[in-house]
This record gives structure tokens, sequence and C-alpha cells, in this order.
């Protein structure tokens, strides 16, 4: 979608720190991490939230927790864990209408937080 900051960062036309790529996932670093790994997995197909998934995008969802596996395998976390967060819609906390999820790690990430 034309203006997506993530459609962008998907062709090239924004530069991003990239950790993972496959023809139906980006995962790169976020640019203002609240933990010392901070991730951010999108689909390359533009899905504004997770309301807007259609019969065709459940197997990306898929795809999308195997990267974060992948993903966190390649940062090494596979013995100290991670989150895995999506927000949805403004009230859920969503800054950018494009599903994506935030790979956390690096430190203790209690719950509730606080």
């Amino acid at each position: 979608m034309q203006g997506c900051v993530f459609c962008r960062i998907v062709n090239r036309e924004i530069p991003a720190d990239v950790v993972y790529e496959d023809d139906h996932i980006l995962a790169f670093r976020d640019i203002n991490p609240v933990a010392p790994v901070h991730i951010l997995l999108i689909p390359k197909k533009h899905i504004p939230t997770l309301f807007d998934l259609g019969e065709g995008d459940v197997q990306v969802l898929g795809q999308l927790h195997k990267a974060a596996v992948q993903v966190a395998r390649d940062q090494g976390l596979e013995e100290r864990g991670f989150r895995l967060v999506t927000n949805c819609l403004e009230g859920g906390g969503q800054v950018v209408p494009h599903v994506h999820y935030h790979l956390l790690a690096g430190r203790n990430l209690k719950w509730p937080p606080g």
C-alpha cells in the first residue's frame, strides 16, 4: 500500500537493518527498541490489522510465527526465551497500520509489566 512505512521498507524505499527475509516475511530491528533485542516481523503483503485477515492470510500468519522462531534461534534466544507481541488498532497500541509482531528479548520481561 502506498504510504505505508512497512511496505516502503519491503520495497527497499526506506533502509532497515534486516535480520531475516523469505518470500513472505521480512524481519528487521526496531529503530526505537524497548528491549535489548527488538525485532519487527511483518508479512510482505499489506494487511492493515488482524481484523483485515482474509481466509488466504491464515498461512501467512503461520509463516510469521515460523520466522519468529528462526529469528529467535539466529539471535541466540533458545535458552533464555523471548516475547512475541502484536497490537491491533489504536486502542490496542498499533501505530503502523500493517500487521506486525514485536520480538522482544535480552532482559527479564516479567508479566504483568511494572
